[in-house]
């Protein structure tokens, strides 16, 4: 059934894959964009509806949504975590979803559904554990972050709204994102595990991430968290091995743990060496099939240019 969809952060990586996606499967996307943003409607690209999360005012044209996807937040890995970095990090997860769960209230006639993103950082660092959406949160800043932008959005169920918080892993995507940046230094012969190595990583196609959003939209038994994740997480060492494999370069340059938390302070523990290994037990119980679950697969598909 096609549906209207209101999208915020429709410019990320996601996003920008998602909208196109949702277009061409025959919905009317709207992308929520900011005051003072300067984009230009392209094809497949939906329509542009204003919106200021700052006095929560949307455009009349929301008017009639039947669903939100919600991908706001500025880049995690765009900066030194300084405390006005922090403070960014916070105001454009959890303000953003308190002015949006705002304006939906306001609403006649409200959407059925809010996806709201998350992380699968708000487990904290926790070894080789076995995590799934069952386990506690951690305690650490993008642990406490996460949870404060689950509770802002989960808001919404108080006024008819089914919610589900995507808890996306490290999306990995030809067009950008985690694996350029860990890509980069193995195109100059210098690339390595990271720290120990023994850090798990949970990742996820975003061929598969976009079909998963999908899913939560129309499947109405699907809500609160899902792990966004393959369920063949790896160790850091592992997928550095990998990926050397398929690019054909050596993997014998790690990146000393010290090293990266002098260049990058507390980002450095909590996105290069923190270890969350997460299965997508959620999604295996609705029957979710992946469409690329196995690393080396995956890397030879998406880094094959031909």
């Amino acid at each position: 059934m096609a549906m209207k969809i209101l999208v915020t952060g429709s410019s990320g990586l996601v996003g920008s894959a998602l909208v196109p996606a949702l277009v061409k499967a025959g919905h009317t996307v709207c992308r929520l964009v900011r005051p003072g943003t300067v984009t230009k409607d392209k094809e497949n690209d939906g329509f542009q509806v204003a919106w200021n999360p700052a006095t929560g005012e949307l455009g009349g044209a929301a008017v009639g949504a039947d669903a939100v996807i919600n991908l706001a937040g500025a880049s995690i890995a765009g900066g030194r975590w300084t405390a006005a970095r922090k403070a960014e990090l916070r105001s454009s997860r959890i303000d953003t979803t308190r002015a949006l769960v705002t304006a939906l209230a306001r609403m006649n006639a409200r959407p059925r559904v809010l996806v709201s993103a998350s992380a699968t950082g708000i487990y904290g660092n926790r070894g080789d554990e076995v995590l799934t959406e069952e386990s506690q949160p951690g305690s650490d800043f993008l642990s406490n972050m996460a949870k404060e932008w689950e509770s802002e959005a989960l808001k919404a169920e108080a006024i008819g709204i089914r919610v589900v918080l995507a808890r996306f892993g490290i999306v990995l995507s030809r067009e950008g994102g985690a694996l350029a940046k860990i890509m980069l230094p193995f195109r100059y012969f210098a690339g390595g595990k990271i720290g120990s190595g023994q850090q798990w990583m949970s990742w996820i196609t975003l061929e598969d991430a976009i079909e998963i959003v999908r899913i939560a939209l129309e499947n109405e038994e699907v809500r609160w968290p899902i792990n966004v994740v393959s369920p063949q997480p790896v160790q850091n060492a592992e997928f550095a091995k990998t990926l050397a494999s398929v690019v054909h370069r050596p993997a014998l340059f790690p990146a000393p743990a010290f090293a990266l938390r002098l260049m990058l302070g507390e980002m450095a523990g909590a996105l290069l060496l923190s270890s969350q290994r997460v299965l997508p037990q959620r999604l295996q119980k609705f029957g979710y099939v992946f469409r690329c679950s196995d690393l080396a697969t995956t890397l030879t598909t998406l880094l094959d240019r031909n």
